[in-house]
């Protein structure tokens, strides 16, 4: 197997994260009533959901920085590498059932991951993907090349299932590391803890398939 991986170091992220600030967003303006307006005026307009109490909160939206925009930006696309490389394994004959068992639990565990992170670069009016040439030295921690997948794709059998649990380990490395980045360098608490969740279940599959392929 000729596998190329793509690296990006947890430090390099981590200076990235340095140089570009440590929040994306800030609180809008306070209303402040005008030196006309008496106090009981002031409560009145409250108490009645006037313009002087703004509609929503954008400080919820603010809460995170450079760090959790990285973290989402990176994660999504390299799970939906993972996902790609377990449905490739799922389309496959001669499979062993652990292994096509293991492929299922990825897919279905990173899929729904996917969708929460895209919806918090939105809320967080954020771009879904990190600038071009962001720091990102051509690829992420882990992620397979373009003749890693053409040599996934085209492996069959016990073949393609050992392929597979080598690739996967690597990719899952590579999540944990930058998992762990977030996980010390965050400030979203829902991004934080997804970190630490990925950090937590990769991890164990890293075991699980180092002992799938040693029975192989």
């Amino acid at each position: 197997m000729n596998t190329k991986l793509l690296t990006l170091s947890a430090a390099a992220l981590a200076a990235t994260v340095a140089l570009a600030g440590c929040s994306t967003g800030s609180a809008g303006p306070t209303v402040t009533p005008s030196s006309s307006t008496s106090p009981k005026d002031s409560m009145h307009g409250m108490d009645h959901g006037s313009s002087m109490m703004p509609s929503s909160s954008p400080a919820a939206a603010a809460e995170h920085n450079a760090a959790d925009t990285m973290f989402a930006q990176m994660m999504i696309p390299h799970h939906e590498q993972a996902v790609e490389m377990s449905d490739m394994m799922l389309k496959k004959q001669d499979i062993p059932a652990q292994v096509t068992s293991l492929a299922s639990k990825i897919k279905a565990a990173q899929g729904p991951e996917i969708e929460k992170m895209t919806g918090w670069l939105t809320n967080w009016n954020e771009p879904a993907m990190a600038p071009s040439g962001h720091a990102m030295g051509g690829g992420m921690d882990g992620m397979m090349g373009d003749d890693d997948m053409k040599e996934l794709a085209a492996a069959q059998g016990a073949d393609a299932a050992k392929l597979f649990l080598t690739q996967m380990i690597a990719h899952h490395e590579g999540a944990v590391t930058m998992a762990k980045t977030e996980t010390t360098a965050g400030k979203n608490p829902e991004a934080v803890q997804l970190s630490r969740d990925i950090t937590t279940s990769q991890e164990a599959e890293i075991q699980e398939m180092k002992d799938l392929l040693a029975a192989l």
